[in-house]
């Protein structure tokens, strides 16, 4: 069964009390995050039941796991695992995340959000998307306290900025003074149109370049192969990795000669890699910039479920 299949399954498994409680029309306005499909934040849930609970039945349970696992690459399932055991004290996987989904009438198009401390994953299960992922997402860790250690040891996501750190290193002195800021926006702007200092590709040779790309390999690598190539499809509609620039904050840099926070953006992609007091890394890309996105930076838990309380 494709994750696909395993959304679709899900949703068709689900009782009508269930519906009431985790499914959403397309559009739907929560009192307090506004628009919900395409809401997100570093430490929210989009609904209240736990997937862990008596809530969903234990084949259900399964199926929301096959579609978890069907969302991350294969190879990096063991590291979101040690993610989520380390940013919610040890619990089990799914003890402090939920779900929703979101239809869209006449279409066929159907979400699945997956929501918790550090995570939020989508898949669409039919209809056209303009958007990669089927909106933003954001995947972090918080491997030796909320302030990490210098270079971030333990931490699984740390080979992005490694990646990013390496192609500072190639840049001429010129072009770094370009690159690096004094602060970068706020991790949560992830919205397209802004236009923020930075160094253009455009600006760079073709070895610079080429790194350039991997970091953006480097950020979609714990991500499945079709979103993947989603990703990259709808960055060639942009006019490709040249349409895109890099900057590197001073602020928040504790790990030098490396760089904890620095973004990468174009006309329709932001990737902001925040890491300090630790990591966060926010995608959002589109083959176009016509699109919304609701994005905040906080804390939007049900008290219940919150793995520090």
């Amino acid at each position: 069964m494709s994750t696909n299949e395993a959304v679709e399954a899900l949703h068709a498994s689900l009782t009508a009390p269930q519906r009431r409680a985790i499914c959403f029309d397309w559009d739907y306005l929560d009192p307090d995050r506004g628009l919900l499909r395409s809401f997100i934040s570093n430490h929210w849930q989009a609904t209240r039941p736990a997937v862990r609970s008596a809530f969903f039945s234990a084949k259900q349970q399964a199926l929301i796991h096959d579609v978890y696992t069907g969302l991350v690459d294969s190879a990096w399932y063991p590291r979101f695992m040690k993610q989520l055991r380390d940013d919610t004290l040890g619990h089990e996987w799914g003890t402090n995340q939920s779900i929703a989904f979101f239809e869209e009438p006449g279409t066929g198009t159907l979400q699945f959000v997956f929501s918790g401390r550090h995570t939020t994953l989508r898949a669409q299960a039919g209809g056209a998307s303009p958007l990669a992922f089927g909106g933003p997402i954001l995947y972090g860790h918080q491997a030796t306290g909320y302030y990490e250690r210098v270079n971030h040891p333990g931490n699984v996501f740390w080979d992005q900025a490694m990646a990013a750190s390496t192609l500072a290193a190639m840049l001429e002195e010129p072009q770094l003074a370009s690159a690096v800021v004094d602060r970068l926006p706020l991790e949560s702007e992830i919205g397209f149109g802004a236009v923020h200092p930075g160094l253009d590709a455009a600006a760079m040779d073709g070895a610079q370049r080429a790194q350039l790309a991997r970091v953006l390999s480097a950020v979609l690598a714990p991500l499945r192969a079709s979103d993947r190539e989603r990703a990259m499809q709808c960055l060639a509609a942009q006019g490709g990795i040249e349409r895109c620039r890099i900057s590197f904050a001073r602020d928040g840099r504790m790990s030098t000669p490396h760089w904890d926070n620095w973004r990468l953006e174009g006309p329709a992609i932001v990737v902001h890699y925040q890491g300090f007091p630790h990591v966060h890394v926010w995608l959002h890309i589109s083959e176009s910039p016509d699109v919304v996105v609701n994005s905040r930076n906080g804390v939007y838990l049900y008290p219940e479920h919150d793995p520090l309380r």
